[in-house]
């Protein structure tokens, strides 16, 4: 796990999102989620998809970390790969957009990436609280209306020293978005732009800010270029043979490294 500091938090990223789709079943929904602490808060940002339990509750052990030991969970927008999991986490406080939420309940079932399920019994519980743009929702760390991907979805901004740390999640969720100012997911081009340009706007004024993107490794600015910070590891293992002992693996990591 990638680990950064900033002021008084440690950001440990938990599980690395992925910029990639499938071939033939849509969105892999693999999505980072972070561990942040600090304040006496043990904090998880989003907490991945449903396939992704077990493998959060082993990298939160890693981390000396249980389910129950959990404060908060800080949720950037209401698509499944970064809330279904809240339930995991249901004596922590949930954060939620309030523009996100209403706009994730008021939206025709069946037909966006929100959990219909998942998103109305969040609605109604009791540890559930809303977040405004602009707003410190934990010290140092302010929520940023940051649309195009959904229209609640909220970035994080942590400042302190040595670096300023940007969870962007999908705002911009991989280097491609970043760089080229166009996204993969959105309801309007011009909107998610106007995101990439205000997260360029943030480099400029945070200089050697660390950008954690929902699908793709930490990066950082340097001469207007977005540098990785770490490689990618992921990959497939199938069962195409005679019994389960023999698995076929395939590598989705780049062979550069």
């Amino acid at each position: 796990a990638m680990q950064f500091n900033s002021g008084d938090w440690q950001i440990d990223v938990l599980i690395q999102g992925y910029p990639g789709k499938s071939t033939q079943h849509g969105g892999l929904g693999w999505s980072t989620v972070a561990l942040l602490r600090g304040h006496g808060r043990i904090v998880v940002l989003d907490g991945g998809g449903y396939g992704m339990r077990k493998p959060l509750v082993e990298a939160l052990a890693k981390q000396g970390v249980k389910l129950s030991d959990v404060t908060d969970l800080l949720v950037s927008h209401l698509h499944h790969d970064h809330v279904v999991n809240w339930p995991m986490f249901r004596d922590a406080r949930i954060h939620v957009g309030r523009k996100e939420l209403a706009w994730a309940l008021g939206v025709g079932w069946g037909e966006t990436a929100v959990p219909e399920h998942a998103v109305e019994a969040l609605s109604r519980w009791p540890t559930m609280q809303l977040m405004d743009d602009g707003q410190e929702v934990l010290p140092g760390i302010t929520a940023h209306l940051s649309p195009g991907h959904t229209p609640g979805h909220l970035l994080f901004l942590i400042k302190g020293a040595p670096q300023d740390v940007v969870l962007l999640q999908d705002a911009v969720k991989n280097r491609v978005e970043l760089t080229t100012r166009s996204t993969d997911m959105t309801y309007d081009p011009a909107v998610s732009r106007a995101t990439i340009d205000m997260v360029w706007e943030i480099c400029r004024t945070h200089p050697g800010c660390v950008l954690i993107p929902g699908h793709d490794v930490p990066v950082v600015v340097e001469n207007g270029v977005p540098r990785a910070l770490s490689s990618h590891s992921a990959g497939i293992k199938s069962w195409f043979g005679a019994d389960l002992q023999d698995t076929t693996l395939y590598s989705l990591a780049p062979s550069n490294g």
